[in-house]
């Protein structure tokens, strides 16, 4: 029972980063590179995962939260409000222009299956997520959210199951690396919606109280049914052909598997609209807390008007660019800009502070294999966050697109020019530790 429980807990992870913007990159790339990029999935899960589990063990074991052991090692001084500054500033403004994306992309699946007015709907969602936010605790909207993942993940999962893939071009698009020409920016993409910053800092927060087996548990089941309900999505989404959008896969669902299929998509949308739209408000008013709560005090609780005004800020931002329904593009940009600079920022954080005995302990501490799979993850985290930040730059300064070869050349270089000192401080670190 307690694991079921756990799993249930655990869930608002997967609602957290199947919204709208996974829902649109996996079918996208579906519609694109048919079943070729369904390995990027799988990469991407099983990071989420790893960083998940060890962002969850350094509170388990240090009894510190993320945000908590970031405000630890970088306090006082001008240095230390910067980086608090950075990382606060980042995660709202990222989880807000991400709140504009859940809100319009919850819309948009409603409306397929009712035909409502934008502006009504876009009222609804914010009501419904607010009042979520404002009666229930940190668990029970998890458990919430645990009902409606599964929903979204049945609806999704049902789809692919009924347009019958074929099996062998699945299992190798899952299983062996491709990279299709024009794919490459693509792929980032992939990783990118599902390793976001703001969610290390949610199940950290989440993390307090929880036993180290369990919470493995419920981790682990939840991270991999959320990323086989992307691949889920990507499969629907080979069944589009040409240039992707909400409208065209519902109408080609119909088309091939009945009327139904394009409300059951439509209902599934919402659903991820929804659970993201709940989930980004909660990230940035943990992860504020995290960072400003001093021990002792009881200024960031969940009914105190600090914790509140931060979700509340976040959803007032979504829900405005939807009633004015218009895409907020200066704040994407801020929040690629912004994001590409912390999402490295935070996994090489997270990666040293679990290396440290004094914090982790023995049994805490990462070990050898451990640090080889996260010292790659570091290095695609800096290869997208470097990807970001030239495309947010290039866009801002009003300058031509960079073409994709030319990102990823000079991505590939800042990852290894910054992965490499990495790598070698945490192998003289340990070898020196013996």
């Amino acid at each position: 029972m307690k694991r079921l429980l756990s799993v249930l807990f655990w869930s608002i992870l997967a609602a957290a980063f199947i919204g709208p913007g996974t829902v649109t990159t996996a079918a996208s790339s579906g519609a694109r590179f048919g079943y070729a990029l369904l390995w990027a999935l799988l990469f991407s899960t099983l990071a989420t995962l790893v960083l998940q589990e060890a962002s969850a063990r350094l509170t388990v074991m240090s009894g510190l939260s993320l945000g908590q052991a970031i405000r630890r090692n970088f306090h006082g001084g001008l240095r230390g409000w910067a980086v608090l500054a950075l990382v606060l500033g980042a995660i709202v403004f990222g989880c807000a222009a991400y709140e504009t994306g859940n809100i319009l992309g919850g819309v948009s699946g409603v409306a397929l299956g009712t035909g409502w007015t934008p502006r009504v709907l876009t009222l609804a969602i914010g009501l419904v997520a607010g009042a979520v936010l404002w009666f229930g605790t940190s668990r029970t909207v998890a458990y919430l959210l645990s009902g409606v993942v599964a929903f979204m993940g049945f609806t999704f999962l049902l789809t692919a199951v009924l347009l019958q893939p074929p099996l062998p071009e699945v299992l190798r698009g899952t299983w062996v690396p491709a990279l299709p020409r024009g794919s490459g920016l693509l792929v980032l993409g992939l990783i990118g919606t599902t390793v976001v910053p703001y969610n290390l800092f949610l199940g950290s927060g989440m993390a307090r109280g929880q036993k180290l087996p369990e919470l493995r548990f419920g981790l682990a089941v939840s991270v991999l049914l959320g990323g086989l309900i992307s691949m889920g999505v990507l499969v629907v989404g080979v069944a589009v052909p040409g240039d992707f959008s909400f409208a065209a896969l519902a109408a080609v669902l119909s088309e091939k598997l009945g009327g139904w299929a394009g409300p059951l998509f439509g209902f599934g949308l919402a659903a991820a609209g929804i659970s993201s739209a709940i989930t980004a408000p909660l990230a940035a008013a943990l992860t504020a807390r995290s960072l400003f709560e001093r021990e002792g005090q009881n200024r960031w609780g969940e009914r105190t008007w600090r914790y509140r005004a931060v979700w509340l800020l976040v959803l007032a931002v979504g829900v405005g660019f939807g009633l004015a329904e218009v895409q907020p593009i200066p704040a994407i940009i801020l929040a690629q800009a912004l994001n590409g600079i912390v999402l490295p920022f935070v996994a090489v954080f997270l990666l040293l502070v679990v290396n440290d005995r004094a914090l982790m302990g023995s049994e805490g501490v990462n070990r050898t294999g451990s640090n080889l799979i996260m010292t790659a993850i570091v290095a695609v985290t800096i290869l997208l966050g470097a990807m970001n930040v030239l495309r947010a730059g290039a866009a801002a300064l009003g300058w031509p697109a960079p073409t994709e070869r030319t990102v990823l050349l000079v991505s590939l270089a800042m990852a290894v020019g910054l992965a490499g000192p990495l790598a070698l401080r945490l192998f003289h670190g340990t070898r020196g530790s013996r």
